[in-house]
Parts: structure tokens; sequence; C-alpha cells
């Protein structure tokens, strides 16, 4: 049994944690209730100024920042990154630069990399700042870039793959470099889809705008839900006509109050009022509630769960994403093709106006990275005859056929690059995985009888011929059964028990396999961002702001996973609300200067009587 021993220094240092971690002010040290807890708690430690905890923090920074490049170093790691920019409260522009990546152990990681200000949202500007993120980790071999589709993206892509050309590392010449947000992709198919939104979500919204305007209406309401006997948890909440999703929310929750809003009706004669006078955004009157309108939002609700579902499934950070990318696009243009064909004439009209933006990024095969066929086919439950066979339908006989023989030439090109490299790392051809393996080496010519130069050649070709004649890694690996689909199936597990199997192809999954899909890890960051440098703490500098949303992300080391629609909503807040902010900023500036001048005015005798 150890004996605890008092450590004044490890204490510091488990204060500026607690600091980063909780989002604290600094000085939050100097509080009197925190110092008359630890004088209670530990009456030793010596509790530090609001200065030397700052001082701490950035030491913290520094020391983790280290271990994090050493680790860069000794892995010689291929990375995969996202980005996005964000304005703060004082109208800074910060880039997010987040790291993916899968480890020799096959574990999956995200590291924020940089939080830093850039001078603008230009694609040459953010391509300059994210160069100079990658030299100072000492990072360049980068797998791929995933972006959201601002067009400044791409010329940030652009000059990347330059960059990465003149460093030698870029592989394949870039051409699949350039990821697009597949959430992105997906809020601008259903944002297309609800401009053509039916009357009953539009009465439906303008009910529920009507009750939650004052107090004494929702408090009339939940009366109505317990006579009703209406027990579920949730609560009325408006949608915003940016935001589909907040949209699928308010009717998820509204149809679970239908007999409420029924009863709410027989109570208070202005919600009905209120429906037929008001008139709507688009300029109709919302018109009154029905039996009909319910059974509309039931259908329109579990329309929009398809999406918003599938956009959770995509915006993980902590699980592989990149197998089913090109799976879940396969079900979403399934689900398209239904509704279209299908008896409801509002989903049907939707899922047209779907469909046509569906076809804009996905309708084209040849436009879309090879990255979402091959990452497709090195997940075992799929593998080359599952995408082969969903081109086919996607796209028909002469387009599928083509694009199947494009994936397998690109996919076998990219798997010769990785044979390349792993042959030179273990001095083997590593997919030939056969018996006669670098046989020449291990013959004694020595030891034959009068051997000649011509029989050593013949040995040498014999040995060099058995291996060609094998089945590459990739053959082998296409040539076996697919693992039964379950949802227990861990993707990075089956490649680890399997890496000895196939080395070179195994390399290659570690790196393909880290792609994520979307940028919500980094748009992630700028909800951190926003808390720590909330309107009581905007004075901190962007140095400080980095080191404390890089070292809050490093210490949690992946504990926490992203919350996709809270993180998102919490950003919609603070975009919205810096303008507010800003708006108050300049009253109270005013009030200041007004109250200020007072004296001066009373000595004029105009302003003093």
């Amino acid at each position: 049994m150890s004996i605890w021993k008092f450590d004044q220094e490890l204490c510091r240092k488990a204060l500026a944690k607690m600091i980063i971690l909780d989002e604290q002010p600094f000085s939050s040290v100097e509080k009197e209730g925190f110092r008359y807890f630890l004088s209670v708690a530990q009456p030793q430690f010596r509790i530090s100024s609001r200065k030397t905890v700052t001082r701490d923090c950035f030491e913290l920074f520094s020391e983790e920042k280290q271990k994090l490049k050493t680790f860069f170093k000794e892995n010689n790691q291929r990375i995969c990154l996202t980005t996005d920019t964000w304005t703060s409260i004082q109208r800074i522009n910060y880039l997010c630069l987040t790291g993916h990546f899968i480890d020799k152990d096959w574990k999956l990681h995200k590291r924020i990399l940089n939080f830093c200000p850039v001078s603008s949202h230009k694609g040459d500007d953010m391509a300059i700042a994210i160069t100079k993120c990658l030299l100072d980790w000492g990072l360049d071999k980068v797998f791929t870039v995933t972006v959201d589709n601002a067009s400044s993206n791409d010329v940030t892509v652009k000059e990347l793959s330059k960059q990465f050309s003149k460093w030698g590392t870029n592989l394949m010449d870039g051409h699949h470099l350039h990821v697009r947000c597949m959430a992105h992709v997906i809020n601008l198919i259903v944002q297309d889809g609800l401009k053509e939104i039916g009357d009953s979500v539009r009465r439906v919204r303008q009910a529920v705008r009507y009750i939650r305007q004052s107090p004494a209406r929702i408090k009339r309401f939940k009366d109505c839900c317990e006579i009703e006997k209406i027990t579920s948890k949730r609560s009325l909440c408006l949608d915003v006509a940016t935001r589909w999703n907040s949209t699928y929310l308010m009717l998820k929750a509204a149809q679970e109050f239908e007999n409420a809003f029924v009863s709410y009706g027989n109570l208070d004669p202005g919600l009905l009022e209120y429906l037929l006078l008001y008139v709507c955004e688009d300029g109709k009157i919302a018109g009154a509630l029905t039996s009909d309108d319910w059974a509309n939002v039931r259908r329109m609700e579990k329309f929009l769960e398809t999406f918003y579902n599938l956009t959770l499934r995509v915006s993980g950070s902590l699980y592989v994403t990149s197998n089913v990318h090109f799976h879940e696009i396969g079900e979403l243009y399934c689900v398209l093709k239904l509704l279209t064909e299908g008896d409801d004439i509002n989903l049907s009209l939707m899922a047209r106006k779907m469909k046509a933006k569906f076809d804009k990024y996905w309708g084209v095969p040849q436009k879309m990275n090879k990255m979402i066929f091959v990452s497709c086919v090195l997940d075992p439950r799929f593998k080359f005859d599952y995408v082969a066979f969903v081109l086919l339908r996607m796209y028909g006989q002469e387009k599928g056929e083509k694009m199947r023989d494009e994936v397998k030439t690109y996919m076998t090109s990219l798997f010769d690059e990785y044979r390349k490299v792993t042959s030179k790392t273990f001095g083997v051809l590593s997919d030939s995985h056969c018996s006669t393996m670098d046989l020449s080496s291990r013959i004694n010519f020595g030891s034959i009888h009068k051997g000649t130069l011509i029989q050593q050649e013949y040995l040498k070709h014999k040995a060099e011929s058995g291996c060609m004649d094998a089945k590459s890694e990739l053959d082998r690996y296409l040539g076996e059964e697919i693992e039964v689909a379950n949802e227990q199936f861990d993707i990075l597990l089956w490649w680890k028990m399997n890496s000895p199997r196939f080395p070179s192809l195994a390399e290659m999954a570690r790196h393909v396999l880290a792609i994520p899909i979307s940028t919500v890890a980094s748009e992630s960051a700028f909800s951190t961002g926003g808390r720590v440098l909330d309107s009581f703490r905007s004075s901190l500098t962007p140095r400080l702001v980095q080191a404390l949303v890089c070292v809050q992300d490093w210490l949690r080391n992946e504990s926490s996973p992203v919350k996709t629609e809270e993180e998102l909503d919490h950003l919609e807040r603070l975009e919205s609300g810096v303008y507010l902010i800003s708006f108050y900023v300049i009253i109270i500036l005013f009030l200041i200067a007004y109250r200020l001048m007072m004296p001066i005015f009373n000595c004029f005798p105009r302003f003093s009587q």
C-alpha cells in the first residue's frame, strides 16, 4: 500500500486541467468560495493567481503538443483531415483543423491540430494556414481532406494538392484528396425538398407558435395534456426555417400531443382565429387543423426521420464511417425512388425536388471521389460485387459497367502503391504470401555442385515467377466469402485479426477507413470555442483560445463522443447570438457615454432648465 504525499506541482497541474476541462474562467481560482473550500480540503496547497494558472495552461498545452508530435514522428503517420471556419464574438475568423487516423493497434483517433485565426475565408488563405499547421506538426503525408460544399474549399484543396505534390507525398496525384461532407450534402437535399412543404406542416407550426407565445397558454396546454393522460416528456418546440432537422423535431414532438391540441382548441377559440387569419412566410393563410393534417404530419415525420437518422450515422467521429459512405448513398437513392413513385402527392413532389439535388452531387459517378467506392470494397461485409451491383442498379448497364471498371482499376493502382511501400519496408513482395517468397535469397547457390551462372539465373526466375503466379492479396481478399452482416460487426477488429494475411492491403485499409465523411468533428470545436470565448471572456487572445480548445480535446482523449445535434444547435445559437450581443454592447456603450456626458450638459443653462 503506497503512502500518499502532497505534491504542490502536481496539484497545480491538476488545477490547470480542471480549468480547461470544465471551461472555468481563470478568475475562479481567486473566488472566495473556491479558496475557502481548498483551505478545508488541503490547507497545504498554495492557490495560484489567475496569471499563474494561465501560464500553467500554456505549459500544459506545450507539454501535450510535444507528446502528440512525438507520436506522429515515431509512427510516420499518414493522416486524414477535416477543416472548417467560424467567426467568433470578437469578429475574428478561426480555422479548425482536425486530424483523423487509425493507429497500429487499429484504434480510431481524432485530434484537433489547430484552432487558429485566419485572415479570411478565401481558399488561398486557408490553404496557407493549413500548410503552416502541417509543417509545425511535422506532418506531410495527408490522405484526404474533408470539407463542406463552400466554393472556397475547392480552391483550398487544389492548393493543398499542389503543395503535397511538391513534398512528394501526394498519393495518386491527389485524385481522391477532396472529400465532400456527406452531412452537408444531405442537408442541401432535404432543404430543397422542404421548399415544397405541405399545408399540414404549416398549420402545426403556427399552432405551436401560438401556444408558445405566452406562459398562460403553455400552462393551459399542459393542463390539456394531463386531461388527455399524455405522459410524454417532450415539450413543444418551434422549428427554424433554415434547419430541416428542427422541423423534424417539431413534428415529432407535436404529433405526440395531437389530442392535447384538439382539447386546447375547444378551450381557447383564439387558436382557431389565429390559424384562420395568420399569413405565413409564403403569403398563404395557415387554416384550421384537422384530423387529416395530423395524418399528414405523421407521414412527414417518418419521412424526415430517415434523413435525420442518416445524418446522425454519417456524422460520427469515434467510429468508422467511410465504409458505409456508398452504402448510405445507395439507400438514399432507393428511398427517394420509392417516394417519387408513391401515392402521396406531397411526399412525391418533395422527393422529386430532392432527387434533382441528389443527382447534382451523386448522379454522375465519374465526378465522385473514388474513395467512396474503395472504402465500401474494404468492408468485408460488402466487397466489390456489392459495389458493382449498386452501381448497375443506380446508373444503368452502360454507366454502371464503365464505373465498375474504373473503380477496379483505381483500387488496383492504389493497392500497387501500398504494395511497393510494404515491399521496401519489409524487403519482401508481401502480396505473394506464398512459400516461394524471396526464395532466391535463401538458396545457398555455392553449395550447388559445379553450379553455373545460367543455373543461378534459372533458379532465381523460378522463385520470382512462383510469387507472381500466386494470387495477390487484393485478389485473395475479394475472392473470399463476405462476412455475415450484423450490428456487432467490428470492422477494425476484423482488419486487426486479418492484417497478417493481407499486410499491404491492411495498411491501405488503415488509411481508407480513417476517412471522415463529415466535418462535424471540426464544427463541434466551434461549440467549445464559443463557450471558451463567451461574452464574459471576449478579451482572450487567439493564442490562448487555441491552447484551451486543443488541450481540452487532447485531455478528453476521445472519451466523449460528438453529439451531433447538440453541437450544431449550439453553433446555431452562437452564430445568431453574435449579432444580438453586438447590439447590446452598442446600447450599453451609448448609455455609459450619455452618463459620462451628463455633468458637462448640466453646465449649460439650456440643458439644466
